[in-house]
């Protein structure tokens, strides 16, 4: 089927299976053989024929693309995303946003699976540079939904004074978890007690800029 001349993937139930079962072999293979990987090797690590993948994805380069979007959402999800959401019923702000950011930081740290894609991505980056395209087209706020939600509602309960949410995003990221990233691109890691240390004045230095000013 196509909608103006361009072919659309297939959908339904067994499609959306056969669709999960793709990105999945072909993360497993792009982290053990790189994106050097053959789409019939994915095909036959999916268990679908190759015809089936490219219906799906058109080529590689969009199913890598999709690979590394759902990985990346990873440790936003879950515990994290739990403790983010329920920030807006928390008596102590502060105390509720350190939890959720140590939480939030631990699996940043601890899977290693997206750090690896991560550094997967600025190796092989020449290759797609429509990868970057297609993660700034998303948008931040639709890209951390969890984030962009905890933050928004907070801000309509007056409880942080956000004017644009899009720079709190970046800047909560920036105080959070681009540390540990940076890091790990060099094959590092940021050990415990300064990573609490991180997160803990982190925490402030955001609630100092965005609580309410007392007048």
């Amino acid at each position: 089927m196509s909608v103006d001349g361009v072919k659309q993937p297939p959908s339904g139930p067994r499609a959306e299976l056969k669709r999960q079962a793709i990105v999945r072999a072909a993360r497993e293979l792009f982290l053990r053989e790189g994106f050097g990987v053959g789409m019939d090797t994915i095909a036959a690590g999916a268990g679908v024929s190759k015809v089936t993948v490219y219906n799906h994805f058109g080529n590689k380069e969009a199913l890598f693309t999709a690979v590394i979007t759902s990985a990346l959402d990873e440790p936003l999800a879950g515990e994290s995303s739990a403790a983010l959401e329920g920030l807006a019923e928390a008596e102590d702000l502060r105390a509720a946003l350190v939890e959720a950011a140590r939480t939030w930081v631990h699996a940043v740290r601890t899977n290693h699976e997206v750090t690896a894609l991560r550094n997967l991505v600025a190796a092989e980056l020449h290759r797609f540079p429509e990868l970057g395209e297609a993660w700034r087209h998303r948008g931040t706020e639709s890209h951390h939904p969890a984030v962009a939600g905890a933050l928004g509602t907070l801000a309509e309960q007056g409880r942080l004074e956000i004017p644009d949410l899009q720079v709190a995003i970046i800047q909560f990221y920036g105080l959070l978890t681009f540390p540990h990233m940076v890091f790990s691109s060099y094959g590092t890691h940021i050990d415990e007690d300064l990573t609490d240390r991180l997160v803990v004045s982190g925490v402030d230095m955001f609630l100092d800029h965005y609580s309410p000013q007392s007048t």
